[in-house]
């Protein structure tokens, strides 16, 4: 009797056409992956050739100081879209810091006093936003653009539409100090950077967060309170923001109550550049961080080149959208 022994059956060959797409998948991967790093270089050695005066020791210290408040609302806005959120109200809540700040100082209190009042006054704002969102169920979207249009009210009401001058050493010694050559502006935004990456990638919470954004049904199932995380994320963003506001004040010597709507775009700009996913669950904060000295760069580089305003904000949109298609392709 001839018994058979079983061969083993071989996979089939993968189709050339499957093999070719997955390989471009892989290399739209890391341009996702990579966007705001690789843009960076490139914008650098390109505006650097075209002008010979952006990569003078003037201009790096003027984009380091303009970068540094888009540097502390894109850390910010990170720990929201890593959630799987988004806060519109990011702009206003520093224009209100802003504003208490102003308040403050116009009623005699010194400097830090004031300083504090203004990120109390944009915490309240987060406290708001992540009540409204984690125990009154409504979408972040609506939420926030509430509180955007609250925000910008309570600060024309406020000021009676008035900027408020606030002259302080304090403030001047934030505006022109250097540790080395880096300006304070950037030095605090660093620090903040330094911190945020450690709370996201060395803590619990931070762990927490990436949990909720990835999937809240299995984060809850884990033990994870998914309510307490979502209000302690725009809680964190508005004191940020709260801390950017004492770093727009100190650029332009004034609480100026009109809300600057470029630093909302940009901020969730610089997240999509970073490499950061809209839809949650993937934390970067290096990225961001690069994202926002991309577009100071790019805005930099086409003032240094005479290119009018009114197409700048093309040009960032038209790098956002880049951005935002790549990440399609991003691995999970």
């Amino acid at each position: 009797m001839n018994t058979m022994t079983a061969q083993p059956v071989a996979a089939p060959p993968v189709p050339r056409k499957v093999a070719a797409s997955l390989s471009e998948a892989k290399h739209l991967s890391f341009w996702a992956e990579n966007a705001a790093p690789v843009g960076l270089i490139v914008l650098v050695v390109v505006f650097s050739v075209l002008s010979p005066t952006f990569l003078t020791v003037g201009n790096i210290t003027a984009m380091l100081v303009a970068a540094a408040i888009l540097v502390v609302l894109a850390v910010a806005q990170s720990f929201v879209i890593t959630t799987g959120g988004i806060d519109l109200s990011i702009s206003a809540t520093m224009t209100i810091g802003a504003v208490g700040l102003g308040l403050a100082y116009q009623a005699g209190l010194p400097f830090w006093p004031s300083a504090i009042i203004a990120i109390l006054a944009s915490t309240v704002i987060g406290v708001i936003n992540g009540l409204l969102i984690a125990k009154g169920k409504v979408t972040d979207f609506i939420a926030t653009l509430g509180t955007l249009g609250v925000a910008t009210g309570a600060a024309l009401i406020l000021t009676d539409g008035k900027p408020i001058a606030v002259t302080s050493t304090e403030l001047l010694r934030l505006t022109t100090g250097k540790l080395g050559f880096v300006p304070y502006p950037f030095v605090l935004a660093a620090i903040v950077g330094a911190v945020a990456w450690f709370v996201m990638f060395r803590t619990r919470y931070g762990l927490h967060v990436q949990a909720v954004g990835g999937s809240e049904e299995a984060a809850v199932a884990n033990g994870v309170k998914a309510p307490r995380v979502r209000i302690a994320v725009y809680v964190w963003a508005a004191a940020l923001a709260g801390l950017a506001s004492l770093l727009l004040v100190a650029r332009i010597g004034a609480a100026e109550p009109a809300i600057n709507t470029n630093y909302l775009l940009n901020s969730i700009a610089a997240v999509v550049l970073g490499g950061v996913s809209l839809t949650g669950g993937r934390a970067k904060i290096v990225g961001p961080i690069l994202g926002a000295l991309l577009l100071t760069a790019l805005s930099n580089g086409l003032t240094l080149l005479a290119v009018s305003q009114f197409y700048q904000p093309l040009a960032v949109g038209l790098v956002v959208v880049l951005a935002a298609l790549l990440t399609r392709f991003q691995k999970r």
